[in-house]
């Protein structure tokens, strides 16, 4: 069994979502928020049979979307200075889990 972390933006969480309990998957999601851009961002749990793994990463994959956001960082005499950025898309790490127990 593996554990899926998924990290997707706040924007995208409710259809990834969706896809993976509509395909079969149990999902436990955290709102947490990036450090970087200071965004609200989702945090996705899931206990996946080794078997299914690709089928749940291709299911995120596909369900968050990578978008250019602009921010406006401080510049010198100026004030702000627009900056594109590349935000979205997801962020997933695939843990093996030795043990899992209930109570």
């Amino acid at each position: 069994m593996k554990m899926i972390l998924a990290i997707v933006t706040a924007d995208d969480a409710s259809t990834v979502t969706s896809a993976l309990t509509a395909s079969g998957h149990r999902v436990t999601r955290i709102a947490t928020e990036g450090g970087w851009l200071r965004r609200q961002s989702t945090t996705l749990l899931l206990g996946v049979e080794d078997d299914r793994v690709n089928d749940a990463l291709q299911l995120i994959k596909t369900n968050a979307r990578q978008r250019t956001t602009e921010i406006y960082v401080p510049a010198e005499g100026v004030g702000a200075l627009p900056f594109k950025v590349e935000t979205g898309g997801a962020i997933m790490f695939v843990l093996q889990i030795e043990q899992m127990t209930s109570v």
